[in-house]
């Protein structure tokens, strides 16, 4: 043998500096998990609370996409997990609404109010003439 086993041996002072190496080592690790926490995991978990919160306040006259890309207006609150929605002239589906990808369009309900006294008074008028 040509290596002698005085090269084998450490240092005392080694021993000292073990723990601080394993924290050495893992800190690029812990890094990385805050980096990833705060750019990925955070946004993500923020953008799933407001959907859920979207999808909570669902109400008739929402305009909302399916997952299959099916654009509708919703004509009924069924439940908490359905809703009606109707899809085309007299052609009305139920939908989970964990299905519901996006609300497009939340309709005004002042705006609804005035829109349907504005038909109720053209049809008044068309009645009498």
């Amino acid at each position: 043998m040509l290596i002698s086993p005085a090269y084998a041996q450490s240092s005392g002072l080694t021993g000292l500096f073990d723990n601080q190496s394993a924290l050495v080592q893992f800190l690029p690790l812990i890094l990385i998990f805050v980096v990833f926490y705060f750019l990925l995991i955070r946004p993500q978990q923020k953008k799933q609370q407001e959907h859920r919160k979207t999808l909570d306040g669902l109400r008739r006259g929402d305009r909302i996409v399916t997952g299959g890309g099916i654009v509708g207006t919703v004509s009924k609150v069924v439940g908490p997990e359905e809703v009606e929605v109707d899809i085309a002239q007299g052609v009305r589906v139920k939908v989970l609404r964990s299905t519901i990808s996006s609300v497009l369009a939340k309709p005004d309900p002042a705006a609804a109010r005035e829109a349907a006294k504005e038909k109720e008074t053209a049809r008044r008028e068309a009645d009498k003439a």
